[in-house]
């Protein structure tokens, strides 16, 4: 971890507490997850207990204090999804990545995520790449859905 990010992330928000979600959110983006080495650094810096930034950084779904992929796959496992196929469309993806739901590929390019709702069930089975939605999705688009991330990274 650069922590000359990290201190200018603390800066920005003027090393205040009120700000920690939005710090953790910042320093995030750096590495993709929160280690156990950059929380220690962040407690120290703003002078706030260890124990109250890891409370924050557990209960947020948002943060991952484990390695994340490039690219976060949301499968849509609500019930209009559910009713659409999204088990076998979960099923397909962890076949082609060979990972299961909050796995992380070796190479780190893909994180599978499943969710109870997206919020776009007359689309249904939905899922979330990053922040790009497909519907209608099927166990035969997932591949090509995929590899346009791929080939993307590759560039």
């Amino acid at each position: 971890m650069d922590f000359q990010e990290v201190d200018r992330t603390l800066e920005k928000y003027d090393h205040k507490h009120s700000a920690i979600i939005s710090i953790l959110q910042d320093v995030q983006g750096i590495e993709n997850y929160l280690s156990e080495e950059t929380l220690r650094y962040i407690s120290e810096r703003l002078e706030l207990s260890l124990t109250r930034i890891f409370d924050i950084a557990t209960f947020y779904k948002a943060f991952s204090l484990v390695p994340r992929g490039r690219h976060t796959i949301k499968a849509c496992c609500g019930t209009a999804c559910h009713l659409g196929g999204a088990v076998r469309n979960l099923d397909q993806i962890e076949r082609i990545l060979h990972v299961k739901e909050g796995e992380t590929t070796d190479d780190r390019m893909f994180s599978l995520e499943t969710v109870n709702c997206l919020g776009a069930c007359a689309l249904a089975p939905v899922i979330v790449v990053d922040d790009d939605y497909y519907d209608g999705v099927t166990p035969g688009k997932i591949e090509k859905i995929l590899s346009a991330y791929r080939t993307e990274s590759e560039r």
